[in-house]
């Protein structure tokens, strides 16, 4: 959720008075955090990965469902272990948006060992068995994206209704009512506050309706303008969605930059393969993935930031909501291809450019800081800008982008690190697993191999709004490049004399000045070509067993690999059905589905019933998982391995 700072929040109105001075005491921190660790190397790769959880209670006798507002009870008693023995748990929790949410990750991060891999599930499972646990006999955690009946009357346990006129309460929702929300930290009402504030108005949310035989319009709930969509109206419709992100650490700024552009690529392509949340409010949507939804969530910008009046009071036409994929590369190679014009304070970048960032970097943290902070706590105004950055993080950690470049925090160990962001939260810890693995495993190919991935920001834009279309992964193509193995010409020099990139990041080329990507250097593909590939595309599957077939790699860990990339490979082809596909093909088999798109709540409970008893192992699933899933997974690495297996995977 990023930054949990503590305090006592401040009004809109005394946020926004100091909305310039958090910007530019902001670019100071990063300034000077950068010049103390821009030289920094040899940092081992690190990683691991956050899963975000729902805890869901079932009424047998009624035949319904509900999210338990259980979160802020739950975590009292999974964090005395971490405060008990900090170093020696296997498992952290945090606090996520909904009171009816928890995130898990990994007591510590993983190396370099290619074992890593066969611990990850174990870890997962581990995780889900803890807060399993604490739960009473009829409440259950589920890693499921959304909750199909969000914002339906009696959705929450202990039931909680809805006060749109109540000027008190943050989201004033018709649908989403306030105690769903994480009561245990001031920051998420806060927010929830601010950003509706600042908009003017309540965010609107609009997927359209699957349209099938009985469907009605106007939608129930919908809004005059957009009578055949699912409305919703508050921030917890988006932030209350699940997701599995990773963070890698890198061994230096350079790696990080390089790791940053050429994973953005892969994002769109990682969110059609794990779409998980076809359903909305009780509606079947034609939309299989929940980004526009937190998109649209988080959406602060004022009607003159969205064009749809004259600027006259804001400062900027801003191009998207903070909440979005990325709009510029960061390394050098990355540059041609950066070719949708940058929103950007001048004044900051002018900053940030006198302080020695180079133009890639500044241009980036300048394009973060055209927003406002929406959460401020008095105790944190005033800073001192040469050891905190917590001004930094405050616009850093809620402009919430496909992926994120990560500095290291003052004074710790971490290095420089990239987050990846899109990906949708599976059912099962082994397909969770499987997706980790198969990211993580493409950073080490993307690294060893000098991999290309870039094409244009403005293709892995396109390529973002068709992966969330109703069966995207085998109806939709995307944009990707034709030849990944190739190494950039001006990368290959060996003269000496220094690119045009180079000069730009020195600062002595013409900042106006740009090369343009060649067309043909990328085309549309589908997502089981670029997996499993085609012709004289290699495939990124292929190109991971060529890596790994060069590793030694113990038996257990080879057989539990292999098995994660069946799945991802099985996917892309169709072979197996996505998450969302699974729910949705479920939800229109039900026998009280009236085909008019609308998630009863017998459905729903049917639904749930059945994803829980798949992610216990109760109920086999072939057409979403295949057949004799078995992984190696344990919960530790063997001592000999750990000894003897020194190689960076």
């Amino acid at each position: 959720m990023g930054l949990l700072s503590e305090g006592s929040p401040l009004t809109w109105d005394e946020t926004k008075a100091l909305a310039q001075h958090v910007r530019e005491h902001g670019i100071e921190q990063f300034i000077n955090l950068f010049a103390r660790l821009k030289d920094r190397q040899g940092d081992v790769l690190k990683w691991g990965d956050e899963v975000e959880y729902i805890i869901v209670r079932f009424d047998d006798k009624q035949r319904a469902v509900q999210v338990s507002l259980r979160a802020q009870e739950i975590l009292a008693k999974l964090n005395e272990k971490e405060a008990a023995d900090p170093q020696g748990v296997k498992s952290l929790w945090r606090p996520e948006y909904g009171a009816y949410m928890i995130e898990g990750t990994p007591g510590k991060p993983y190396g370099g060992l290619l074992a890593h891999f066969n611990v990850v599930e174990a870890n997962m499972r581990y995780r889900r068995m803890e807060v399993a646990a604490l739960l009473p006999e009829n409440e259950f955690v589920m890693s499921i994206t959304s909750f199909p009946r969000l914002g339906c009357p009696r959705f929450t346990f202990p039931p909680a209704v809805p006060t749109p006129d109540d000027e008190a309460c943050a989201a004033r929702s018709n649908f989403f009512p306030d105690e769903a929300i994480f009561p245990g930290h001031p920051r998420f009402k806060t927010l929830t506050r601010n950003i509706r504030q600042r908009r003017g108005e309540k965010v609107s949310i609009n997927l359209p309706i699957y349209p099938d035989r009985d469907t009605q319009t106007p939608v129930e709930g919908s809004i005059p303008s957009h009578p055949s969509h699912v409305h919703m109206d508050a921030m917890g419709f988006g932030m209350g969605c699940c997701c599995l992100q990773l963070t890698f650490q890198a061994c230096n700024i350079s790696e990080a930059r390089t790791l940053y552009d050429q994973l953005t690529p892969m994002c769109p392509i990682m969110l059609a393969l794990t779409a998980a949340s076809p359903a909305y409010r009780g509606f079947l949507t034609d939309v299989d993935c929940r980004w526009n939804v937190i998109s649209a969530s988080v959406d602060c910008r004022t009607r003159e930031e969205r064009g749809e009046e004259p600027l006259k009071n804001d400062r900027f036409r801003i191009y998207k909501s903070r909440y979005d994929s990325i709009d510029s590369y960061l390394s050098p190679a990355g540059e041609k291809y950066n070719d949708v014009p940058l929103v950007l304070d001048e004044t900051l970048y002018k900053r940030l450019r006198e302080g020695d960032i180079d133009h890639l970097l500044a241009q980036h943290i300048a394009h973060l800081f055209i927003r406002d902070s929406v959460s401020l706590f008095s105790e944190k105004v005033h800073q001192n800008d040469r050891e905190d950055t917590d001004h930094f993080e405050n616009i850093q950690s809620t402009n919430w982008q496909t992926m994120r470049f990560k500095p290291p925090p003052p004074n710790s160990p971490i290095g420089w690190r990239v987050e990846f962001r899109p990906c949708e939260a599976q059912l099962t810890d082994f397909e969770n697993a499987a997706i980790v693995c198969f990211v993580v495993l493409l950073t080490r190919v993307i690294l060893s191999y000098q991999l290309d991935f870039l094409i244009p920001i403005s293709k892995v834009d396109e390529n973002m709004q068709n992966s969330q279309k109703r069966g995207a992964v085998l109806t939709e193509r995307f944009w990707f490049k034709k030849n990944i193995t190739a190494i950039p010409p001006e990368e290959g020099r060996a003269d000496g004399a220094a690119s045009q990139a180079e000069q730009r990041q020195n600062g002595t080329a013409d900042e106006a000045a740009t090369s343009e990507a060649p067309a043909d250097e990328y085309e549309l593909m589908t997502i089981d070509q670029i997996i499993n590939g085609k012709g004289t595309f290699p495939g990124l599957v292929p190109l991971i067993n060529s890596y790994l077939g060069s590793m030694d790699v113990d038996a257990d860990t080879h057989c539990t690999i292999q098995q994660y990339l069946k799945l991802i490979q099985k996917r892309a082809s169709g072979e197996l059905m996505t998450t969302a596909s699974w729910i949705r093909q479920q939800v229109v088999s039900h026998p009280e589905y009236k085909h008019d798109s609308v998630i009863s709540e017998g459905n729903c409970y049917d639904l749930l019933r059945k994803a829980k008893d798949i992610q216990d192992g109760v109920l086999a699933c072939p057409e979403l998982l295949g057949n004799n899933i078995n992984s190696k997974t344990t919960d530790n690495i063997p001592a000999a391995i750990e000894k003897h297996l020194t190689k960076r995977c």
